[in-house]
C-alpha cells in the first residue's frame, strides 16, 4: 500500500549519491590539473566507493519494482 514511500526514498537516497559521486570526480579532476596525482587517487578511489553504493541501491531499487 505505502511502496511508493520505498521507492521516493530509494531514489532519493540515489539521487543523493549521484550527486556525491559526481562531485568527487570533479574534484579528482581539479587534483589531477593541479598536479595532485596521490590527490587524484584517493579521490577517484573514493569516488569509486560511492559508484559501489549506487549499484547496490540499484540493484535493490530493481528488486523492490519486481516485488510490486
Amino acid at each position: 500500500m505505502f511502496a511508493w514511500i520505498a521507492r521516493r526514498k530509494l531514489a532519493r537516497r540515489r539521487h543523493q549519491l549521484d550527486q556525491r559521486y559526481r562531485a568527487l570526480l570533479a574534484e579528482a579532476r581539479d587534483l589531477q590539473r593541479k598536479g595532485d596525482i596521490r590527490g587524484f587517487a584517493a579521490k577517484t578511489a573514493e569516488a569509486e566507493a560511492v559508484a559501489a553504493q549506487l549499484d547496490q541501491h540499484s540493484a535493490a531499487g530493481t528488486d523492490a519494482r519486481a516485488a510490486d
